[in-house]
């Protein structure tokens, strides 16, 4: 059989599009509402996505960015692992992946609440390790101060180290359960660890059995030099924001390259870049719903979500200015940065035309047109090699994830590009990934 595509569906509770939670076809109440979050989780599965990913938001809202925050949906809304938890028990295929930050987060904690969850999915969870790039969440943690980029990455190898030997401290035949003999666990199925690093260390082993799929799938996302040597270190994932073809076919050949040169095999990753389709039944359907987006976007929304990404200082700037010089020692997400400059000079934007880019795609690649135009596109950038498939980004939920689902996967499986039933079930077997061994290098 011919290679074919993977689909997560990446779920904001009420779509993608900063200002989707006023479009009708929205469900404003979703970010707390699990009814709503449910609903949509049983959509993707009905369209044999592979996974759904799930986010996290913790910034905090202060006077310099309420007017911004008041008029979106991130100030409400689940707490990832708690919201994965519940949709394990009531889905039955579908994996799920959760955001949860290194940076202030403890090891052994993480590590028992993923291994939980893919207890109790089946061998359906993945873990979407991130660093904090908001420097206003630091407050949250009681943190003087938020913790630079460079060491931020090398905390989180260390991090990932620590989280795979919690993970692999038993073998998969550890747990005898024996009632006649009364062994509970044979005392050679146990593999405890100790671990020492620059930032973090930790001892012992978990107190939760391996899953069916062996240990949650890793995932990561983040396109700097540090975050692509990390990924290629650790990830059987990956989650990024390309948008350009080329560019994205070199972005998965270097972490490729990467991979090799420390003896891993390029086939146990997956590089699923973002995209953000608007979908209708014509091109010029699509194109209007894109007009109705623009038009519902507060102009408070567009330029925090921008200044936010590119470390810049909107306040005050008139909406046809060009982006003012970006901060060279931001403390942020500097690929995403990086892109949005580079976008702004190529194309000669405003800051008008980039924040009602951002507002939607977020920097993403954003795609328009009818069910056919989409999978053209989809179906380009998968063939040639610049994607293993492709985190969707519904611009309106659940409104856009219904079209995708009801027309452009059944265009896809007639080109033989997606699957049309699922054949295993965890997350691992969904993405033709290899089950490891405990200890074992992915």
């Amino acid at each position: 059989m011919a290679p074919q595509m993977k689909l997560a569906a990446f779920l904001l509770p009420t779509g993608h599009h900063a200002a989707a939670w006023r479009h009708s076809g929205s469900a404003p109440d979703a970010g707390s509402n699990f009814k709503r979050q449910l609903e949509q989780a049983r959509l993707a599965e009905r369209g044999l996505f592979d996974a759904v990913f799930i986010a996290d938001f913790t910034s905090s809202i202060d006077e310099a960015t309420i007017d911004g925050f008041r008029r979106m949906t991130y100030a409400a809304s689940f707490e990832p692992l708690t919201l994965l938890s519940a949709l394990a028990a009531t889905t039955d295929k579908i994996g799920l992946i959760g955001t949860v930050s290194t940076t202030y987060s403890v090891p052994y904690h993480l590590a028992r609440q993923f291994l939980s969850l893919d207890q109790i999915s089946g061998g359906r969870a993945g873990w979407n390790l991130v660093t904090t790039a908001n420097v206003k969440e630091s407050i949250h943690y009681g943190r003087p101060s938020h913790v630079p980029h460079a060491d931020r990455y090398r905390q989180a190898r260390e991090f990932a180290q620590i989280v795979e030997n919690f993970w692999d401290s038993w073998t998969d035949d550890a747990f005898l359960r024996d009632t006649e003999s009364g062994a509970f666990f044979a005392p050679e199925g146990r593999r405890p660890f100790d671990f020492k690093g620059e930032f973090l260390s930790a001892a012992g082993q978990i107190d939760i059995p391996r899953s069916p799929q062996g240990r949650p799938v890793l995932v990561q996302a983040g396109s700097s030099e540090p975050g692509r040597q990390l990924a290629a270190e650790t990830a059987e994932m990956v989650f990024t924001a390309q948008q350009d073809l080329e560019e994205a076919k070199a972005f998965r050949l270097d972490l490729h390259r990467r991979m090799k040169e420390i003896g891993r095999d390029p086939a146990s990753l997956k590089v699923m870049p973002g995209v953000y389709p608007l979908v209708g039944r014509t091109q010029m359907e699509a194109e209007d719903l894109k007009g109705e987006l623009d038009e519902l976007t507060h102009p408070d929304v567009g330029l925090f979500l921008l200044g936010g990404m590119t470390g810049t200082d909107l306040r005050g700037l008139p909406l046809d200015a060009p982006l003012p010089e970006a901060p060279a020692d931001f403390n942020g997400n500097r690929s995403r940065q990086t892109l949005l400059v580079k976008m702004a000079k190529k194309r000669n934007m405003t800051l008008r035309d980039l924040y009602l880019e951002v507002s939607g795609a977020r920097g993403h690649w954003s795609i328009y047109g009818g069910p056919k135009e989409i999978a053209d596109q989809l179906e380009e950038w998968f063939v040639e090699g610049a994607a293993d498939g492709f985190n969707v980004m519904p611009p309106i939920l659940p409104q856009s994830l219904e079209t995708f689902v009801d027309h452009v996967v059944p265009e896809l499986q007639r080109r033989g590009l997606f699957r049309t039933a699922y054949e295993g079930s965890t997350l691992r077997e969904h993405l033709g990934l290899k089950r490891p061994a405990p200890g074992e290098t992915p």
